[in-house]
């Protein structure tokens, strides 16, 4: 990079997921800081003059808190994504880190577990399930060792907030995993991170190893583990035989992990965002968490845009808007500048949403009753020049490649059903086989021993629904 004027310091802040105006590079000032974007190294000496810098600059988009985007956002969960160094244990701490730990300390195990019920907190990772049921089964759990286990194996299309968290404010993700131990009476604690994560790794280590130096490891031993780069072990009982080193295969349940679990212990299974909430959480008071959202989806939620759309990046709102209103007010449209055709939430197991169910609600049982699911909070636009028919062949060909193997409407009726979608396209009794697959799904629907069998057919059943003329 071209060198910066003696008297500029350069710092690495990390992301605001602003990603259609990165490389984002923010200017300190004293009423705040001043964009440019995107740039690139050649654009940096034009930006920095011998007076201080060019506020008239061609890539200048002004005060950065000020723009529409990020000023119209409520950031509770990502409040410190790209405003301070991640490794900074100072700057975490300036800005309000380690307070929710703080709170914890002083509270007993149940009380704890009280705040994160009534904060309204739901899963993050697609199932949505109460945060604190989960963490109260866990504490109510006979055994003798106890684990915390954060799932950061994030596989699904589109999303990238696990990825953000851990790169840009590792130590909240740290900080929640304690709570969770002194909630639950865990000691030990793993962070199981995709594979093709490595600096969200090298991050999460380094934080690990200052926050221990630091002290707040007390009695708890934490850990990265780097995940086995199967989608399934996305799935928490897949991703808890990996960790023992097994193939990541799903477990039968009952007993559920919270019982029996990691090495056949109690354990507590959250993902990234779902654990990062619970310092602010506890710092706050539940009720402050529960002010926000509507109806049973209390808090905020982090929603990934991605695919063919004008602003890409991260969006942190309360629940309650409409779809439309983030694909128009913060996704600004499509990229190509045509219609959008359908927008598939939740990741590649997600159904395709068409524009006339564009303003349903964000919310969980409102994306339920459209037959879709919100899951971690992916958006993949694509507009009226997609293929849906083939993308719902993808959706069954991508579950017969990442099946665990373990049930059969899984691992054989993927299979199947790719074979008739391709007897459809080809025309060969199309109206018989649409029947057969609708059939097929079904099953996989009902037999499936997990969501990955279990929602395989969403897209397809969606695509056969609102777009019958693609398949």
């Amino acid at each position: 990079m071209t060198a910066l004027p003696a008297d500029v310091e350069m710092i690495r802040n990390g992301s605001r997921g602003l990603y259609w105006l990165e490389p984002l590079l923010e200017v300190e000032t004293d009423s705040g800081r001043l964009g440019f974007g995107p740039v690139t190294s050649a654009d940096v000496p034009s930006i920095f003059t011998a007076d201080g810098f060019d506020e008239q600059h061609q890539k200048c988009v002004g005060p950065v808190d000020e723009l529409p985007w990020l000023a119209n956002q409520q950031r509770f969960t990502m409040a410190r994504c790209g405003i301070i160094e991640p490794l900074s244990l100072d700057q975490y701490r300036h800005h309000g880190g380690f307070a929710g730990l703080a709170n914890a300390r002083s509270m007993s195990p149940r009380q704890i577990v009280d705040c994160v019920t009534d904060s309204g907190l739901r899963g993050r990772g697609g199932a949505a399930f109460p945060t604190g049921i989960k963490w109260r089964t866990v504490l109510e759990s006979a055994g003798d060792t106890k684990y915390v286990v954060c799932n950061a194996d994030e596989g699904d299309s589109g999303t990238f907030a696990d990825r953000m968290l851990m790169e840009c404010d590792p130590f909240v993700v740290i900080e929640g995993m304690l709570i969770g131990a002194l909630a639950v009476g865990a000691s030990r604690g793993y962070i199981y991170c995709r594979s093709e994560y490595p600096q969200a790794i090298d991050t999460l280590n380094q934080a690990i190893a200052l926050a221990a130096r630091a002290g707040y490891l007390q009695d708890f031993e934490l850990e990265v583990r780097r995940a086995a780069g199967s989608y399934i072990c996305g799935e928490e009982t897949a991703m808890l035989e990996s960790l023992e080193g097994n193939r990541g295969m799903v477990r039968y349940r009952p007993p559920l992990p919270a019982v029996e679990g990691l090495f056949g212990k109690p354990t507590l299974v959250n993902n990234v965002v779902s654990l990062a909430a619970v310092p602010e959480i506890l710092a706050q008071g539940g009720a402050s968490y529960k002010a926000l959202g509507c109806a049973r989806s209390r808090g905020t939620l982090t929603l990934q845009l991605a695919g063919n759309i004008r602003r890409g990046g991260l969006i942190e709102i309360p629940f309650g808007a409409s779809l439309r209103t983030i694909l128009t007010d913060f996704g600004g449209g499509t990229r190509s500048g045509r219609p959008i055709k359908a927008v598939q939430a939740g990741g590649p197991l997600g159904a395709y949403i068409p524009p006339e169910q564009f303003d349903t609600a964000l919310d969980y049982e409102a994306f339920q009753a459209i037959g879709a699911m919100l899951g971690h909070g992916g958006l993949v636009v694509f507009d009226d020049t997609a293929d849906l028919g083939q993308m719902a062949r993808f959706a069954m060909h991508f579950c017969a490649e990442e099946s665990c193997g373990k049930c059969t409407p899984c691992r054989i009726g993927a299979v199947r059903a790719v074979e008739v979608i391709d007897r459809i396209h080809e025309n060969q009794d199309a109206r018989g086989n649409r029947i057969l697959l609708k059939d097929l799904c079904q099953t996989m629907i009902d037999g499936s021993l997990c969501a990955l069998g279990g929602m395989a057919p969403a897209p397809v059943l969606s695509i056969m629904e609102h777009f019958p003329e693609e398949l």
